[in-house]
């Protein structure tokens, strides 16, 4: 019994101390926190004025610098009234330039305020040893640009210009500039595709069944031989003539080309084509008709020229007796008013010629070159500042980058070059002479007729 009661109290004794240890949690102590106040002073500060800044300085003025366009002209000898022409439009085209910054009054673009345009020449005579030493005279004096005269003169030069990278303009227009091409720029067909678009003409008003008989007759010298090559005779072949042969006239002759006009009678020659200048041209019309021949007269035959026998110059000095000569891959007439070209270029010469206006139609010519070559020098300055300018330079960033410059009609098409892409036009304009008259007869694709070396 005593036994029990003391594990009854042993029970109770550890059943109070579980009780104990499962009793309520005593609260955590909090810690005191203290804020402390921030007590802002407000100081008063001295106001220093800021200085207002000086203004800018503008940039200052660009440098005036001239840039020089033109080259050797060819005053003296055969091409003395052509020169003179596409001097004159030089001179005027550089002064509206520099007086009015524009380029035409159909373009939005304009020349540098800051550079001024000067024609630079020296009468080369046709003499190709002071064509060569007037080149190396220009080209000391800063010429960037540069252009070419006759044939013997285009010749002479073309290889030098190439190695000096100097872009340039011809007046010639001979294959002989794709043989290979270089670095002379045209602005009206080659002969040779001259010869080939008459040729095309004739034929869409041929009616009798059998073969045209065809032969060359042209100067001869350098650009009239120029175009009797194979690869025209091979053209013509194939358009389906019979190519007969040749005849040959001076220059400037002399003595009417009859034995030469009788050849092509006795031949049976249907069509003629060559190249000749107004000089030879006219006596050659002139005594054809004394001989009965031409489209309209009774031994029915048709002569063709190409360009430099502008119809432009021959028809007023003609008239009527000089109906029925084809000219292709000339300009239009300055009496064209209707052009937008021609009409720029009556302006022109009523502001700065109006007593002295030029007549003959290679003004539009010298034109056409000035408009290349400052266009040339407009783009080259959008690359390299005017006054580093290299004739490569104008080359590469002028020349070469000239797509589509628009004329006013004075060209064919309006004028793209290239690197080894010389020809401005892809057509050729085609007119004839009746009634006294100019009149157009149509346009027909350059074929690219020369002679591949």
């Amino acid at each position: 019994m005593k036994g029990k009661l003391w594990t009854v109290l042993a029970v109770m004794v550890i059943f109070g101390l579980g009780l104990a240890a499962c009793g309520p949690t005593p609260a955590p102590e909090v810690e005191e926190v203290v804020v402390k106040e921030t007590v802002v002073v407000e100081v008063e500060k001295e106001v220093v004025a800021t200085p207002t800044p000086e203004p800018e300085a503008p940039p200052p003025e660009p440098e005036p610098i001239t840039v020089y366009i033109s080259g050797a002209q060819s005053l003296t000898g055969a091409y003395a009234e052509d020169s003179a022409a596409i001097l004159r439009a030089y001179e005027d085209y550089a002064q509206y330039v520099n007086e009015t910054k524009n380029l035409a009054p159909w373009r939005t673009e304009t020349f540098p305020e800051n550079v001024t345009v000067e024609v630079l020449w020296r009468d080369d005579e046709l003499n190709v040893e002071k064509t060569l030493s007037i080149y190396e005279e220009l080209k000391a004096e800063g010429m960037l640009v540069y252009r070419c005269g006759g044939t013997p003169q285009a010749l002479a030069l073309k290889d030098l210009l190439n190695e000096d990278r100097m872009g340039a303009v011809s007046m010639a227009c001979g294959p002989y500039l794709l043989s290979p091409p270089g670095t002379v720029f045209t602005y009206y067909p080659i002969y040779t595709d001259e010869c080939a678009a008459i040729a095309e003409w004739f034929l869409e008003g041929w009616t009798e069944d059998r073969a045209p008989r065809f032969a060359y007759f042209t100067n001869e010298a350098g650009f009239g031989r120029s175009v009797v090559i194979p690869e025209l005779t091979n053209y013509l072949t194939e358009l389906g003539y019979e190519v007969v042969g040749e005849q040959y006239m001076p220059l400037v002759p002399t003595a009417p080309p009859t034995t030469q006009l009788l050849w092509l009678k006795e031949n049976g020659v249907d069509l003629t084509c060559g190249a000749m200048i107004n000089p030879g041209s006219q006596p050659m019309i002139k005594e054809a008709v004394r001989l009965g021949m031409g489209p309209h007269l009774d031994y029915k035959i048709t002569f063709g020229l190409a360009a430099p026998a502008h119809l432009a110059v021959y028809c007023p000095a003609m008239g009527e007796l000089g109906d029925g000569l084809v000219v292709a891959g000339s300009f239009p007439p300055l009496t064209d008013l209707d052009t937008p070209g021609i009409a720029f270029i009556d302006e022109l010469q009523e502001k700065y010629n109006p007593d002295d206006k030029v007549t003959h139609v290679m003004y539009v010519g010298g034109i056409l070159e000035a408009m290349v070559q400052v266009e040339a020098l407009r783009l080259a300055m959008e690359e390299v500042p005017a006054g580093e300018l290299k004739p490569v330079d104008v080359l590469e960033y002028g020349f070469y980058r000239i797509k589509d410059l628009d004329t006013g009609g004075l060209s064919s098409v309006p004028l793209t070059y290239g690197p080894g892409d010389i020809e401005g036009v892809d057509m050729v304009r085609v007119d004839q002479a009746q009634g006294g008259e100019v009149v157009f007869l149509g346009n027909y694709p350059t074929r690219g007729i020369y002679k591949h070396e």
